[in-house]
């Protein structure tokens, strides 16, 4: 059964990309190397490669490859990618705005009002007799260990920032693999400009 949702800001042009639980989204398979991403990425827009916040000891280092699409000065990154030096490529976030849209059997994960997609999530799960997940700060989303759901503040509204996931080198968990980045909620698009989640 397929979900209609609302179009949000950024939906217009936005891309669509393919999602294979345990293999990876639209170009970017997990394990690729920080050269794989950047080279997949290359279609997409212009790439940014600097290390990521160690967050946590017991993981190897990792970096983190911003990609900002082709025509979007100034934009934040459509696509934000973690890579692991001991397991590759284990995170990839969709920007609420700017990211391409993701659809979990017909249900749009990019870009959504939280409350709209927990609604969708919950009338399929009904429908399939199966389960939804919540995250800890109490959204429902598809009960699907790869998929993450983070907040992104979008004006006066927390929109969906899906991240795709494998666990990494010494976690035995999606949750436990977040990057230290992806636990806050991320900078938001405001009518005039930008601002931060306190």
């Amino acid at each position: 059964m397929a979900f209609k949702a609302e179009a949000g800001p950024g939906d217009a042009g936005r891309e669509e990309w393919s999602y294979a639980p345990t293999v990876g989204v639209g170009p970017l398979r997990f394990g690729m190397t920080v050269d794989e991403v950047v080279e997949a990425a290359e279609t997409l827009g212009r790439t940014k490669v600097s290390d990521a916040a160690r967050g946590h000891t017991i993981f190897s280092p990792t970096w983190k490859v911003e990609v900002r699409s082709r025509g979007a000065a100034g934009s934040p990154p459509a696509v934000t990618t973690y890579v692991s030096q001991a397991v590759g490529l284990f995170c990839i976030a969709a920007d609420a705005v700017y990211g391409p849209q993701v659809m979990y059997d017909g249900i749009p994960l990019v870009g959504r009002d939280l409350s709209e997609l927990e609604h969708d999530a919950i009338a399929y799960a009904e429908t399939k007799d199966v389960y939804v997940r919540y995250t800890p700060e109490g959204h429902a989303g598809p009960d699907d260990p790869g998929v993450v759901l983070r907040g992104q503040p979008v004006g006066p509204v927390l929109r969906s920032r899906p991240l795709f996931m494998v666990p990494r080198d010494g976690a035995h968990t999606e949750w436990d693999s977040m990057p230290a980045e992806e636990y806050r909620p991320h900078v938001g698009t405001q009518a005039g400009g930008t601002h931060s989640a306190p």
